[in-house]
């Protein structure tokens, strides 16, 4: 196994880049400032690649099950003998398996940057602040305890937040990044209280100890299942607030406002952030000890697969009406999350039980290549016409060849349609949900068909639909933006015959999966149907989405306007949180916590002015006092005592 020190730089690389470009970019790497993150990355990248040989096909199996191996750990905490907070890395299945795609991903996000952010005047803070979210995600998924995991997750946040309000002159992208930041860190609480309550019952924060705990009876799971509040044990509190976490990073229903509106920072940072990175990092969470909920919390795993079939389901419907093709591709990212959280729902944990499990990985594996692919052409596409807007594309197909072909793979990708790498991750998901919960396969199955449809639509419109008004010369991109397309379609192509099954498990053994032909006809139907469908709206120019819209009326726009979900939050805030309880705290804050404050204040000033004088500076009058109190004793002894 690759020595400590070699992993340890996956991490840092990143690390380093934000603090050289961060202190030294603007004055000393303008120009060069992203080739210096996309070397470091690069680094990065292949080292990352070298453990995961190393750890699935030379070390990581000694006796034909993965294990966990703790490369590196030091105390940096000591709470008690019992309770210390670690920082470890810790390569298993999953982190191994996300170190690859959060770093591959990453790299071609950077090298697709060099020619789209080409000229900006912040060139060197963007990448700067590329590489410190790149060197957070890598640090959360390699993180050996919960609460090492919640710095880097804290972190990721902050990164968000900055690469979100990039452009800090647009009013729009400054209520994104603000957004954004409120909504997860709302989650975040939940997910700390779940963190506390695990942690003080179980007494450790190291994940393998605390799974070792929480699966097998001993006395810290009979103490979080047989104490409860309001009639739910401490065990599903805990692992529904580490949940909340989850859903709020993932962008899971109700917590999902903020990704729409995250797509007003740069189109690359969409790409990386809201597409193969940041949001399933509340995937990860759930897999990450996975083992308690599926063996000693199935109620809250009931509340995982219920949530995510209901995000699939919500995100997809509202994907069918938007015009804005990031904001399309940002509702088909909550709906894909949605899958894999589901799946992780209905899976149960040990042999062929765990067919969930490793669909949700798998479709996590594959959606980071596809999706990311999908955004980068949707970046080269806005970069060429300078609008978000379907109505201002069409026939861009003759224009960009390889944009145009690219996007295809990835929407053929995504639809599932064979053989294609997304076929084989949702064809194992919908396989879950078959043998476990009939309504979520269901919901999963009819989602899938409306996955097809929406691309397609969003495909249509792009490259097909009329004859473009370009009529300028134009330019697809540079090669450094051509080539990240080229290669995720290659991957698009050939990730899903990786031998997923037999590499990540929930229990470390490998299982069979194989593709069920019969099985396979049902989703494959629906999503051609989908495709046809779009096809005779959108292929060509002419009114009939116009009239089923009008046809549905009310329904449409409620759709269209996301089923006014943000309006909702904007009633409950503006309305009951601000006017209800902000407003009688803010008169509070002022009149009575400041109105005290004011008159110790002024008691203290004027009691000032009349004692002041006492310390007047002058020895004639400190001896006239003097005297004064020698008179006063003098008659107090003779005359009264």
């Amino acid at each position: 196994m690759p020595t400590p020190a070699y992993i340890a730089l996956i991490p840092l690389l990143p690390l380093a880049g934000f603090f050289i470009l961060g202190l030294f970019g603007r004055k000393y790497f303008k120009a060069s400032s992203g080739i210096v993150a996309t070397g470091l990355l690069l680094i990065s990248t292949v080292l990352s690649l070298y453990v995961g040989y190393h750890y699935f096909f030379v070390d990581g199996k000694p006796d034909g099950v993965y294990q966990p191996i703790v490369a590196l750990e030091y105390t940096w905490l000591q709470f008690s003998p019992k309770v210390s907070i670690d920082m470890s890395i810790v390569l298993d299945p999953i982190s191994v398996m996300m170190i690859i795609v959060v770093s591959f991903v990453s790299l071609m996000v950077h090298i697709f940057s060099l020619g789209y952010m080409k000229g900006e005047e912040r060139f060197a803070v963007y990448y700067a602040f590329l590489s410190l979210f790149t060197f957070s995600m890598l640090g959360l998924v390699l993180s050996g305890n919960i609460f090492q995991i919640y710095i880097f997750w804290e972190l990721v946040g902050v990164s968000s937040y900055l690469l979100i309000g990039y452009y800090f002159n647009k009013p729009a992208a400054v209520a994104a990044s603000k957004k954004a930041f409120i909504v997860t860190r709302l989650a975040d609480i939940g997910f700390l209280i779940g963190i506390l309550i695990l942690a003080f019952h179980a007494e450790t924060l190291d994940f393998s100890t605390l799974i070792g705990k929480l699966t097998s009876p001993s006395p810290e799971l009979t103490s979080l299942t047989t104490t409860s509040f309001m009639g739910i044990s401490f065990l599903t509190w805990g692992l529904t607030l580490v949940f909340m976490g989850g859903a709020g990073k993932s962008a899971m229903f109700p917590l999902h406002i903020w990704l729409p509106d995250a797509m007003e920072g740069p189109t690359p940072v969409s790409a990386l952030i809201h597409a193969a990175t940041m949001v399933v990092a509340g995937v990860y969470l759930v897999a990450r000890i996975f083992p308690i909920f599926a063996i000693s919390g199935p109620a809250a795993l009931e509340v995982v697969m219920y949530t995510g079939a209901f995000s699939s389901l919500l995100a997809a419907i509202i994907a069918c009406t938007q015009t804005d093709i990031k904001r399309v591709l940002a509702y088909s990212t909550m709906s894909q999350i949605g899958y894999m959280m589901f799946a992780l729902g209905v899976s149960g944990y040990g042999g062929e039980n765990g067919l969930g499990y490793t669909a949700s990985m798998f479709h996590l594996f594959t959606h980071a290549f596809f999706k990311s692919l999908l955004f980068l052409c949707a970046g080269a596409v806005i970069h060429l016409v300078h609008s978000n807007e379907m109505k201002d594309m069409g026939g861009l197909r003759k224009f960009m060849p390889i944009t145009h072909v690219s996007f295809l793979i990835a929407c053929l990708a995504i639809a599932g349609i064979p053989p294609f790498s997304g076929f084989f991750s949702k064809e194992e998901i919908l396989l879950a949900a078959y043998q476990s919960s009939m309504p979520v396969y269901i919901v999963g199955l009819f989602t899938s068909g409306l996955t097809a449809f929406y691309m397609f639509r969003l495909y249509f419109s792009i490259f097909w639909n009329k004859e473009s008004q370009l009529h300028q010369p134009y330019n697809e991109g540079t090669l450094s933006m051509k080539i990240p397309l080229i290669v995720l379609a290659i991957a698009t192509v050939s990730t899903g015959f990786v031998p997923f099954s037999t590499l990540v498990t929930p229990d470390g053994k490998a299982i069979e999966s194989h593709v069920d032909i019969v099985f396979s006809i049902a989703p494959v139907s629906l999503a051609l149907a989908g495709i046809l469908f779009a096809a005779f709206l959108y292929k060509k120019e002419n009114q009939k989405p116009v009239k089923i819209a009008s046809s549905l009326g009310g329904l449409y726009h409620a759709v269209h306007k996301k089923f006014y979900i943000d309006e909702i939050y904007l009633f409950i805030t503006k309305k009951i949180i601000f006017n209800l309880i902000g407003r009688p705290a803010a008169w509070v804050d002022r009149n009575i916590v400041d109105g005290l404050m004011n008159l110790l204040a002024t008691f203290t000033g004027r009691t000032a002015e009349l004692i002041k004088g006492i310390q007047s500076g002058k020895i004639q009058n400190y001896t006239l006092y003097f005297f004064g109190g020698v008179v006063g004793l003098v008659f107090i002894f003779i005359y009264l005592w």
